[in-house]
């Protein structure tokens, strides 16, 4: 300590660590400072001893041993609580991070180590040109701490070239921000093939960096071989696929807090799998990017899926595969543009479902109902038989099922209602079975009904039926046709195609199966075999353009049972054993652990409130009818489950008009931001 007439009160020298972008080793400076001078004053003394001339603006002060940033500049020493024995760090906010996207490419560049990685995500996604950032997130790869040194070499190479877009910026402190439209909302891409559209992208931003990232990103890469396959795939079990959600970053706190040190490479995942406004127009980056994750899921067997179901989304992997690498796909679209204005009105008809207003009305004034002969199957232990034919009647939300057509005016046998169960469809095409499997919810688990349809046509509107009845809605609401529609329309892609020529050997030699296929299925077959079922069942997607197949694989991944099912494993009060807890963007599910069975479900819209007891690390939440669960988390902290529900919660509060700004702090308050 010592006195000073600069001071004019006690003072003391500081060690700051200076870390210098141009050199390899970093330079310690001692200042002395007082207890009343602020963060500010510490960075301008520091930049004047030094007596460099350079980009200062970027730099902050990291305090090790506290991990966290002096970012408040206008707060004082004393009132942060630092001392002289504190060891700072003068670093730059932005540093380099390598960054896998879900197409497995991975890129260097330039992220804000300070910012939380809530505004970290945002400002990558402006960066790759991906709309609403608020459903990505990073995550920590998977440790192969496990795993063979000789399969782990092979594993760091399979993907191994690293695209560099960190390039000197006018300002170290901000990021290049290529715009996603113009201010009349001008589609970046053409809407028939996805690709960038180069007679417009000068209009969004100067930066080079626009054209780049559309074309690498979004257009489809080529398949990765089947060796390189093989060695990714790894056979998981529900503790398994538990362990795949335990690296999560906090979204309330920057990468620095949690351990992220620069050039770490770290996964851009869709965490939160509620899609929201996807537009062919303007989201052909994201559009591609969730038809990656959603590929690698299948062929690595994160999300189980039919043979049949396979063999559809294989033949459409081919075909998105053939037109991405073909001439017309990369041809960029310049002649022909209809007029800016002109196009905007067009799309917000189209969004506004203009032109439909009689069936709007209809749909408004009238309800209506189903009826139907169907076939009901039930577990044996029931007193009931096992399968047997009645007179079903859907109307509102609720299914009555009685003995015959005549008695349909009395009393039924039973009436289900499908608010908040679980549809899971039960679909063979090629053995023609149609079935229906409703979890309905009690209050010792969950009842199994299965319902079983003779074709297509019924199947489709039982189905849409039941879907929307399970979120609270009835066959009223305007999406009903399109869910109908929808459901027709992958039967078709699901349906063999016979009367179409068989494929040439040249064709099946090729194609290369396995690159589509999960190795589970590709044993199953011989390679000419599964090469022939693919071209196949591609004959029936065979005119369909690439962005509209990339929708239709991510429409068919969102109707698999397991979509978006995120697993924890964890402890239920008063349980003496561990369950798997299932999160998803409308539900919570407990399962068992041993069987895989749903037990119970819980839905978000019968959700009071929830909270986290922090000092026993426990999660409690209160539904209706007086129904409470609480939980502690085992494969995971309990931060990231809270995370999961509230992050869900906030997507919901979206809307049309919600398009670059976010509510962050209501964000942090909902995913637990406030601890």
């Amino acid at each position: 300590m010592s006195h000073t007439a600069e001071f004019g009160a006690a003072s003391w020298e500081l060690c700051v660590t200076v870390d210098q972008q141009n050199e390899a080793e970093q330079q310690k400076v001692t200042i002395r400072v007082a207890g009343d001078l602020h963060i500010g004053g510490v960075m301008l003394k520091l930049v004047e001893q030094m007596r460099l001339s350079q980009d200062w603006s970027d730099y902050a002060l990291w305090w090790e041993q506290k991990n966290c940033w002096l970012l408040k500049t206008h707060w004082t020493l004393d009132k942060h609580g630092v001392q002289a024995d504190a060891k700072l760090i003068f670093t730059p906010q932005h540093k380099l991070l390598r960054l896998r996207l879900p197409n497995m490419k991975t890129m260097r560049l330039k992220v804000s180590f300070s910012a939380v990685v809530f505004k970290a995500v945002n400002e990558i996604c402006k960066i790759l040109n991906i709309r609403r950032p608020e459903e990505l997130s990073l995550i920590k790869p998977l440790g192969d701490s496990g795993k063979k040194k000789k399969k782990k070499e092979l594993k760091d190479t399979v993907f191994e070239d690293v695209i560099n877009l960190d390039i000197p910026q006018s300002n170290s402190a901000s990021l290049a921000s290529p715009g996603l439209y113009s201010k009349t909302m001008t589609p970046m891409y053409d809407p028939v093939n996805g690709t960038p559209a180069s007679s417009t992208i000068t209009w969004f931003s100067d930066s080079p960096l626009a054209e780049q990232n559309c074309n690498i990103l979004a257009l489809s890469q080529p398949n990765s071989s089947p060796d390189i396959l093989a060695q990714m795939y790894q056979s998981r079990t529900l503790v398994d696929k538990a362990k795949l959600n335990s690296g999560w970053l906090d979204s309330s706190r920057s990468l620095m807090e949690q351990g992220i040190q620069e050039d770490d490479q770290l996964l851009l995942r869709f965490k939160y799998y509620s899609f929201f406004d996807l537009n062919p127009k303007y989201d052909a980056v994201r559009i591609n990017q969730l038809f990656e994750q959603a590929r690698w899921a299948l062929l690595l067997e994160e999300i189980d899926c039919t043979e049949e179901e396979m063999l559809m989304f294989a033949a459409l992997q081919y075909h998105i595969s053939k037109l991405s690498l073909s001439a017309e796909a990369h041809e960029l679209t310049i002649d022909g543009e209809t007029d800016e204005i002109e196009a905007a009105l067009s799309n917000l008809e189209v969004a506004m479902e203009g032109g439909k207003t009689d069936k709007l009305l209809e749909d408004i004034t009238d309800i209506p109902k189903l009826a139907d002969n169907l076939k009901l199957f039930r577990s044996k232990k029931l007193t009931l038989k096992a399968c047997k034919q009645y007179w079903f009647v859907f109307k509102d939300t609720s299914i009555s099922y009685f003995k015959n057509k005549e008695a349909g005016h009395g009393e039924p046998i039973e009436k289900l209602n499908l608010r908040g169960c679980e549809i899971v469809p039960d679909v063979n095409v090629s053995q023609r079975r149609f079935g229906i499997k409703l979890l309905l919810p009690v209050a010792d688990g969950m009842n199994e009904v299965c319902l079983r349809c003779d074709n297509e046509t019924q199947y489709a509107k039982w189905m849409a039926a039941c879907i929307l009845a399970s979120k609270g809605k009835t066959m009223a609401d305007s999406s009903y046709r399109p869910e109908v529609q929808n459901i027709l329309s992958f039967l078709r892609m699901k349906n063999r195609n016979t009367t179409s020529q068989a494929p040439s050997a040249i064709e099946c030699v090729n194609i290369k199966p396995e690159c589509f296929v999960s190795p589970r299925y590709a044993k199953k077959y011989k390679t000419k075999q599964l090469a022939a079922r693919i071209l196949e069942a591609q004959q029936n997607i065979v005119q369909m353009p690439l962005v509209e197949a990339k929708l239709r694989f991510i429409q068919a991944w969102q109707s698999l049972p397991e979509f978006g099912l995120a697993y924890y494993l964890v402890r239920f009060r008063g349980s003496k054993k561990d369950d798997l807890l299932g999160v998803s963007y409308n539900r919570l599910i407990r399962i068992d652990i041993a069987t895989g069975d749903p037990i119970t479900t819980w839905r978000f819209s019968n959700m009071k409130q929830w909270n986290v007891n922090w000092e026993i690390r426990q999660v409690a939440i209160e539904f209706d009818q007086n129904v409470s669960i609480a939980f502690t988390c085992l494969s995971a902290d309990c931060k990231v489950v809270h995370e999961y529900i509230g992050g869900y919660i906030f997507l919901s509060t979206r809307s049309k008009d919600h398009n670059e700004t976010l509510d962050e702090d209501l964000f942090h308050k909902l995913t637990g931001g406030q601890e």
